[in-house]
């Protein structure tokens, strides 16, 4: 009997053991705090972003039982981001999860110690120098980074296939983000070599975009790119109106433009980038330091064409390009 009952003691162990990790944290009766922080404006519940906690729900993290979300948002007002951030760290969370550029650097300025992740729209990070390395992070932040030079070649690439005759690009970019102002400097790289003249419109607040519209009145643009961050993100309504009043063929960065009335936009979708920091979470919550895991920049683009916007405006869209849309808009 006693060795039945050793026997069954080992095998219960074992067992044990070999649980996998997922099953041991559904066990597990601590509740993860996740904070998001992000420059844009707030969810409707004003919670956190609905894509990272279904994408953390699937990884076994159920609300009430093991896992607890704050969110806080700037709404396009980059300077209260160091108060948000400081609310949240005071808040003693476990992880931060940062969108947009000036929040990852406002949360790096409130916390050495608290796992940060980097969510989408948030810029070069080794660039801009919230990391290292995309191999080797280090510190307290880890996550996901653009491919500024790829992105912004192709896109100027495009805009240029669908507008032949452009000569003058006019570029609107949240000069305030360091990682906006370093795409645009690719941008102006870009326009070198496919031989095209930028006009330059920085913007820094709402205030600006009068100005910008006033500037491409006197001296119409053959076509327009949006560079996108919190602020130009939220405040789209004007410039896609502003493009369709004036008749300018415009190039955006996200495919919520383009079903909003834009013409083209090409890049990641957001919604991939929140999954994939829910994947960096569950890392981290495992036992992963952040400055170990290597940082990631998006597999998959999508390119997408809104052609009622190009009837709109009498352009027609040269097979080629069409034939590499993700995404037409009828």
């Amino acid at each position: 009997m006693i060795v039945t009952a050793r026997l069954a003691a080992i095998v219960a162990l074992v067992l044990l053991l070999g649980t996998a990790p997922d099953a041991l944290l559904a066990q597990s009766t601590k509740t993860f705090r996740v904070a998001h922080l992000s420059g844009a404006l707030r969810t409707p519940d004003g919670n956190a972003a609905p894509p990272l906690r279904q994408a953390l729900r699937e990884l076994g993290y159920v609300e009430g039982q093991n896992i607890a979300y704050t969110a806080r948002f700037a709404e396009g007002k980059a300077d209260t981001l160091p108060a948000l951030a400081a609310e949240i760290v005071a808040l003693k969370v476990d992880a931060i999860v940062a969108q947009g550029g000036m929040a990852v650097l406002a949360a790096k300025g409130a916390t050495s110690t608290i796992p940060i992740v980097v969510a989408p729209a948030s810029g070069d990070a080794v660039a801009t120098g919230l990391i290292a390395s995309l191999a080797r992070p280090g510190g307290n932040i880890t996550g996901l980074s653009d491919e500024s030079i790829l992105l912004s070649a192709k896109r100027m690439e495009l805009l240029k296939e669908a507008v032949p005759k452009a000569a003058l690009i006019a570029v609107l970019w949240n000069v305030g983000d360091e990682g906006m102002t370093l795409r645009y400097r690719e941008i102006e790289k870009a326009a070198r070599i496919l031989k095209v003249e930028v006009q330059a419109l920085a913007i820094r607040d709402v205030s600006d975009y009068a100005g910008a519209f006033s500037t491409m009145i006197r001296r119409r643009p053959d076509a327009m790119f949006l560079v996108a961050d919190p602020l130009t993100v939220i405040n789209r309504k004007q410039v896609l109106e502003f493009a369709a009043a004036q008749r300018i063929p415009a190039m955006y960065e996200f495919g919520s433009h383009v079903r909003d009335g834009g013409l083209m936009s090409y890049g990641p979708n957001p919604e991939d980038g929140f999954r994939r920091a829910a994947t960096y979470l569950d890392r981290i919550f495992k036992g992963a330091k952040p400055g170990d895991l290597p940082a990631e920049q998006p597999t998959r683009y999508y390119f997408g064409i809104n052609l009622k916007t190009a009837a709109t405006l009498g352009l027609t869209i040269p097979q080629s390009v069409l034939l590499r849309a993700d995404d037409v808009v009828q």
